[in-house]
């Protein structure tokens, strides 16, 4: 009896959590506009979405920060971790708690403080100031997945591999990456997916000439659903569904958050 009190409660878990997606998904094949009803299924939306220029090229852009943020933000978060594993130096724990400290502050806080950064830098506010905060905001994401994988590991391959003479070139390029290499593909797929997904810091710190396509879908949204807001967002699910298969698929259960 407990057991399936168990299963249900996580059966109306994940109902809750994945209805609403269902639900979008479906409509973005209703002939009806308005999705209040099932008037049969159609392409049309998903025609009308490949002819709206404005929203490929916002899809194109969040393709684009999204892709250099987490590649950026991976390699600075590799460093760091074994930077701040291996090391002691002053500040170490300066550095831990601010890395922390970036990750709960609000969206909107820090938001505004990169915007008032960037205007009192002189930054017009597009691409560059776009990537920027987007690197600042993942990189904690980074450190705390690829910092996870590295407290598993067992010192005293360091050591053995120190007494047998290797420098720390090749201590780092064949002990530690390779054994650190899941965790990095993990922070590398989990900021990009963050980056995807972020409405708020990109609204405060892009400009008009460079709209990411989270910022388009919303100042859709705000005016109603349409239909093509659906198929856009149904494109997205299945993007996020292949790429997090093709991962999983390619390390075989090897990559863990153990946080």
């Amino acid at each position: 009896m407990k057991r399936i009190s168990i299963t249900l409660i996580i059966a109306l878990v994940v109902l809750f959590m994945y209805l609403p997606i269902a639900v979008l998904v479906v409509n973005s094949f209703n002939a009806n506009r308005y999705g209040i009803r099932w008037d049969g299924f159609t392409w049309r939306w998903y025609e009308k979405l490949f002819n709206n220029q404005d929203m490929i090229n916002a899809a194109i852009h969040s393709l684009v920060i999204g892709f250099l943020a987490a590649t950026i933000v991976t390699i600075i978060g590799a460093l760091v971790s074994i930077a701040v594993y291996r090391y002691r130096f002053k500040g170490k724990k300066a550095v831990q708690g601010l890395l922390l400290l970036n990750m709960i502050t609000p969206d909107v806080v820090m938001a505004i403080s990169l915007l008032i950064l960037f205007i009192v830098l002189g930054f017009s506010l597009g691409f560059v100031t776009l990537l920027i905060a987007h690197i600042t905001f993942c990189l904690p994401y980074a450190v705390i997945v690829i910092s996870s994988r590295l407290q598993g590991f067992d010192r005293r391959m360091l050591e053995a591999a120190k007494d047998l003479g290797a420098p720390e070139r090749v201590i780092l390029l064949k002990i530690v990456l390779p054994l650190i290499f899941p965790a990095i593909a993990a922070s590398w797929l989990l900021c990009f997916i963050i980056s995807m997904d972020d409405v708020i810091i990109s609204s405060f710190t892009t400009g008009p000439g460079y709209e990411p396509l989270p910022v388009r879908v919303f100042s859709l949204v705000k005016s109603g659903v349409t239909p093509d807001v659906n198929a856009v967002a149904t494109i997205m699910v299945l993007l996020s569904i292949v790429v997090v298969s093709i991962v999983a698929f390619a390390f075989k259960g090897k990559l863990k958050f153990n946080f």
